[in-house]
């Protein structure tokens, strides 16, 4: 998302959550070991255990109804150990993306513990955690840049008041008492207190609401290559996912779904022979699926994929049912027809008349296709109702409180009698938002509900291929007028197609959902006269956010483009670039930075050190409020485009752990380059034509090329990072493949395309 649809996106979300937490929440049910001795901790009430801090020291008095403002209580997040560990509990979910390790520098910086003292686990739902704008969503690289602030004052406020606890102790005033990592020192007598020792005694203070933060200078985490704290646990089997967990007296259960949305179960012809197949406990219908129940995954599995089951088509006016005839080509070939200027969503100048003016007028249309996740961890859910009718769920998710209230729905329950735990993630790239149809939990719920009993519900990579929310495929028409002098005076561009958040969180008719435009509206590029608008062509598939979202794709529309005005005009690409920017120092800076960190410009073709003919593209992308430039190096070898490096500049404003950048830049080119190369979901008669990586090739090992990767620190707005080192890949290695072959493509993957050996 742009920094514009993470805004959208997260009032998206505040609005639902907050319609949940706009009045005092009853945390009777829950508890973050209220009852722990010797601890900085917040308890909220544990089944049995005493009544939860509504305010008391935290701020507003014992049971008053005052409303919790999220990052602001201490013992929400963070509770410190009598051996000086802390236990914090994150607001973000960890997917892979470090965010564990992020919170722990950032709040371990100001509380002035070593950040590999930390132990972090995902935080239950509750109105503390709600820090995007009001809402919680792990999602839109918003984690960091969206809490930073808030973390950093929640650790400093936690050391003042270890501060105060042992000015108590030590019977001095808190003016001479500093810290080290995990203990308070007196300097004047000498004597120092662990923070274990009086972490009992300072809970029990008020936060305090002002605090002086540590100046950057001083800053000994927070921008430093800290060590991940996940790496031994997932390196050693010891990390728990979803796909992990196990409770008392559990059935296993998996499931056969309808090959196309919309159809239903009818018969079943062999229901009795499958019954008695080893392990089989029981045999259920489903919306849109059967399922079994056994005591083990893979009896379930063979014993729902045994059952012959009849559909019945979609009946009249089935929401999102796919039509019978649907393919993914013939879509493409509808919204690559579709005429029209749609609805406008960024207008400066006189884009028609300046067209009408120019000297050539450039045109193409750019089309890219369906792909899935595809996350090593295959979803999964496992659902128990407790006696008092309760519901305790563990499900992998990027936003625990809207799992929440979407579980309270299909259970029939209040939301507050909704356990949410989020394990780790494995695996992210927005596969783990709210899909509905895309996500096993609402059938765990009904499973575990039949039959009284916990159920661990786990799809088939099969069934996720089926059920996966697509990236959309989507459309882009351009056109540009250039001057005499060949520079671009006018650009007209019309994205055509749906998008994920409107689709998700509604539409308005009269307003362009910013999800499908995300990276051909916002650039900086100075071209007087621009139109860019969508016209809404909604689509049979279940769409959903994938990582970096429309710039996936429109940055590789606009950006290959970007080139054949160059092209057409006799302009070099990277020159054309840094002369359209000369009037923004910051994206000026970067594109100068990727070319010397590339050894200079140079587009080629050319002859490399292995003799062999090569090429350069370059691209620039603003995703999540952080910018990037791209330059990647091609060759051809028996059609087939290789490349051997890519080079990345990015400017997230400031960071927090430049390891973590580091190896998100290149898990970003990575998957980039996989959709670039090879990456497609094609349906044909309303059916996914692969349902497993046979089907659908994704980047193999052998073609992943160099990354090398520079940080430029401007100091402007701290931007993310998760997703932003993606959107600039594609066109990068396409404008490389037209600069050495002479040939345009304008649709991905550049598998569909044969290419000559003799460029």
């Amino acid at each position: 998302m742009t920094d514009r649809t993470a805004t959208d996106l997260t009032a998206l979300v505040a609005d639902s959550t907050a319609r949940r937490f706009g009045r005092p929440v009853n945390f009777s049910r829950r508890s973050f070991l209220g009852a722990a001795t010797g601890a900085l901790v917040l308890g909220v009430a544990m089944p049995g255990a005493r009544r939860a801090w509504a305010g008391g020291a935290d701020g507003a008095a014992q049971g008053a109804a005052a409303p919790v403002v999220p990052g602001t209580r201490v013992r929400a997040f963070l509770e410190i150990r009598p051996d000086g560990t802390v236990l914090f509990r994150s607001a973000f979910i960890e997917g892979g993306q470090g965010i564990f390790t992020a919170m722990a520098q950032i709040v371990g910086e100001e509380l002035d513990v070593d950040p590999a003292r930390f132990v972090v686990e995902g935080a239950p739902a509750g109105p503390d955690y709600l820090l995007t704008g009001g809402a919680r969503f792990t999602g839109g690289s918003m984690s960091v840049r969206m809490s930073y602030g808030t973390m950093r004052k929640l650790g400093a406020s936690a050391r003042l008041m270890l501060l105060q606890a042992a000015g108590s102790r030590l019977e001095v005033p808190v003016s001479e008492l500093s810290t080290e990592p995990g203990r308070v020192l007196h300097a004047g007598s000498g004597r120092s207190i662990p923070y274990g020792d009086i972490a009992e005694a300072a809970a029990a203070l008020p936060v305090p609401q002002d605090v002086a933060l540590r100046s950057p200078a001083d800053f000994r985490w927070i921008g430093k290559p800290v060590p991940r704290l996940d790496v031994r646990d997932k390196s050693t089997g010891k990390a728990k996912f979803g796909i992990d967990l196990t409770v008392e007296g559990m059935l296993y259960g998996a499931v056969q779904h309808a090959r196309r949305l919309g159809m239903e179960p009818n018969r079943i012809a062999n229901e009795a022979q499958v019954r008695g197949m080893p392990g089989v406990h029981s045999i259920h219908r489903l919306p849109g699926a059967v399922a079994v129940l056994a005591d083990s995954w893979w009896r379930a599995r063979r014993a729902a994929e045994a059952l012959q089951v009849t559909w019945t088509e979609p009946a009249a006016g089935t929401a999102h049912a796919m039509p019978a005839d649907f393919s993914s080509d013939a879509r493409i070939a509808a919204l690559s027809a579709t005429e029209g200027e749609g609805i406008a969503f960024e207008t400066a100048g006189d884009a028609a008349g300046a067209l009408r003016g120019a000297a050539r007028v450039v045109e193409a249309t750019y089309h890219a296709p369906y792909v899935v996740h595809g996350q090593l961890e295959p979803p999964s859910a496992l659902a128990r109702w407790t006696d008092d009718g309760s519901l305790e769920l563990w499900v992998p998710n990027q936003a625990p409180e809207m799992f929440q209230g979407a579980a309270a729905k299909i259970a029939g329950i209040a939301p507050e009698k909704v356990i949410i735990h989020s394990p780790m993630l494995g695996g992210f790239f927005g596969r783990h938002f709210l899909y509905g149809t895309a996500n096993p939990f609402p059938q765990a719920i009904l499973l575990s509900k039949a039959v009284g009993r916990p159920v661990k519900l786990i799809w088939s990579r099969e069934e996720e291929f089926l059920r996966d929310a697509l990236r959309p495929n989507g459309v882009a028409r351009f056109r540009a007028g250039l001057d005499a002098n060949g520079l671009p005076v006018a650009l007209h561009a019309v994205a055509v197609g749906e998008g994920p958040t409107g689709r998700l969180f509604g539409r308005q008719p009269d307003k362009v959902d910013s999800s499908t435009v995300e990276g051909i509206a916002g650039k900086a590029y100075a071209i007087p006269n621009r139109r860019i608008g969508q016209i809404l062509v909604e689509d049979p598939a279940i769409i959903g956010f994938w990582r970096s979202v429309g710039h996936s794709m429109n940055d590789f529309f606009y950006e290959t483009f970007f080139d054949e005005m160059a092209d057409v005009g006799k302009q070099d690409p990277f020159d054309l670039r840094l002369r359209l920017l000369a009037d923004n120092p910051r994206l000026t800076t970067l594109l100068k930075a990727v070319a010397e960190l590339s050894g200079g410009w140079r587009r080629g073709p050319f002859t490399a050190a292995d003799g062999s003919r090569r090429a350069r593209g370059v691209a620039m992308a603003s995703p999540f409020a952080s910018e990037v430039a791209t330059i990647a190096e091609v060759s051809v070898r028996r059609g087939e485009v290789a490349v051997h490096d890519v080079w990345v500049a990015i400017d997230p404003g400031s960071i927090v752990n430049p390891a973590i950048i580091e190896a998100q830049v290149n898990s970003a080119v990575a998957l980039g380059l996989s959709t670039t190369l090879v990456e497609e979901l094609v349906y044909e008669n309303g059916v996914p034509r692969a349902r497993n990586y046979d089907g659908y090739p994704i980047l193999t090992p052998d073609r992943m090329p160099r990354v090398h990767v520079r940080i430029v620190e401007s100091g402007a707005p701290m931007g993310g990072i998760g997703e932003p080192g993606l959107p600039g890949v594609p066109p990068a290695v396409a404008n490389a493949v037209a600069a050495l072959t002479g040939q345009r493509v304008r649709s991905l993957p550049l598998s569909r395309t044969r290419f000559s050996d003799n460029a």
